[in-house]
């Protein structure tokens, strides 16, 4: 499926703003299932420094630094995308849970990349529930693909989704206790349920394309950054994308941004500000638009 994505984050304050250091994870990756043919990001006003690096983890991050004084920063993201249905080795998907992980099995390929993804991280802390939540699903030699795709059912089928019931510093053990969140809480729980047992699994941003009601034209702009997660399938390169909000493999529908530990190494628009002002607003618009052919 072709998209063209747009990404704009606006930020307006009370008082001028001296200095805007900031960075962006908003470019999406290139993958075995994922193409991209170009993509743009502006920023206004227009930064004194500002380029396009590739971080540790592979991702593309915009750096930039607006030196001068503003009431009013927008960064400006516009994709051109082409993404297919990711595709899985059987013989992966087989193989029993205990061998994802890495830190148990160094001599695996490919287990020294995965194993920082094994390990607690700060937004999905290792809760004693979390891990005794995972093992109805971690039974004994069960298939890696059937044990991560049963802890999404689950999550879907126990967890209530309300934009209400979190912030952005909800803990997984919150989670846990209220029974509700978004994307981003689903996707960390889920992680520290995989992880609290050993296994790989690493948090996934970026883009869910929406499908109006049948009849319905879809509305501009209503789309929004997406979360969910990928699994390390050992003996190969592949990670299964699993996403607990929504109850499903990610497929053509979901476009890949950056990958990370969690939230915090991939999230969208952050920096530093210097300025007086005590008051400030974000507005965040996003829209991925099928292109048809």
């Amino acid at each position: 499926m072709k998209y063209v994505v747009s990404h704009r984050t606006t930020y307006e304050y009370s008082e001028d703003v001296r200095n805007s250091l900031g960075l962006a994870h908003v470019a999406p990756r290139t993958l075995a299932w994922q193409q991209i043919s170009g993509y743009d990001v502006t920023i206004d006003p227009t930064p004194g420094d500002v380029s396009h690096e590739l971080d540790a983890f592979g991702n593309v991050v915009t750096y930039f630094h607006v030196t001068a004084p503003h009431t009013r920063l927008v960064v400006d993201a516009r994709s051109d995308v082409v993404v297919d249905v990711p595709r899985y080795d059987e013989a992966a998907l087989a193989l029993p849970w205990e061998q994802s992980r890495p830190l148990l099995h160094p001599e695996t390929p490919g287990a020294w990349a995965a194993a920082e993804f094994a390990i607690e991280s700060p937004k999905a802390q290792h809760a004693p529930e979390a891990r005794e939540y995972a093992a109805e699903s971690l039974t004994p030699g069960r298939p890696i693909g059937q044990a991560a795709t049963d802890l999404m059912h689950r999550i879907k089928r126990d967890f209530e989704y309300d934009k209400t019931a979190t912030t952005v510093t909800s803990s997984v053990a919150h989670v846990l206790q209220t029974r509700a969140g978004v994307c981003q809480d689903f996707a960390h729980l889920a992680l520290a349920c995989l992880r609290s047992h050993g296994i790989a699994a690493r948090y996934v941003s970026g883009y869910l394309a929406t499908q109006p009601p049948p009849g319905k034209e879809r509305v501009v702009g209503a789309d929004a950054s997406h979360a969910w997660l990928a699994v390390w399938m050992p003996g190969s390169d592949e990670w299964l994308a699993i996403d607990p909000t929504n109850d499903q493999w990610a497929n053509d529908r979901y476009v890949t941004v950056a990958w990370g530990r969690d939230y915090g190494d991939v999230s969208p628009v952050k920096g530093i500000i210097f300025t007086t002002a005590k008051r400030s607003t974000l507005r965040v618009s996003v829209d991925v638009a099928p292109v048809h052919a």
